[in-house]
């Protein structure tokens, strides 16, 4: 069984009357973009608010922990960025168009 090989000038024709198509007919172009757009946001609906409610959510059995380790080391990463903010703040530059 042979396969028919696509021919590209066809194509290219296909997409050069594809706009004046769509123009000459343009409500029925109209109903369907509205049609394909109410089924992809119906199913993006769908997806992300009925299945959401369906589906129970997950527990967490362990207990948080705080780390004082960690937190005291962001601390200290806090205390030296504001350290350098206030002495970039008080230094002085020289005025370069003097």
């Amino acid at each position: 069984m042979k396969i028919p090989k696509l021919k590209i000038e066809k194509i290219k024709d296909f997409f050069k009357k594809l706009p004046l198509a769509l123009a000459e007919k343009a409500f029925l172009s109209f109903l369907g973009l509205f049609l394909l757009g109410s089924i992809f946001g119906g199913f993006i609906f769908y997806k992300y608010s009925v299945l959401a409610n369906k589906a129970e959510p997950q527990t967490v059995e362990t207990q948080l922990q705080f780390r004082e380790k960690t937190y005291q080391e962001i601390l200290k990463i806090w205390q030296e960025k504001e350290e350098r903010t206030e002495t970039a703040e008080s230094k002085e530059y020289k005025n370069p168009f003097k």
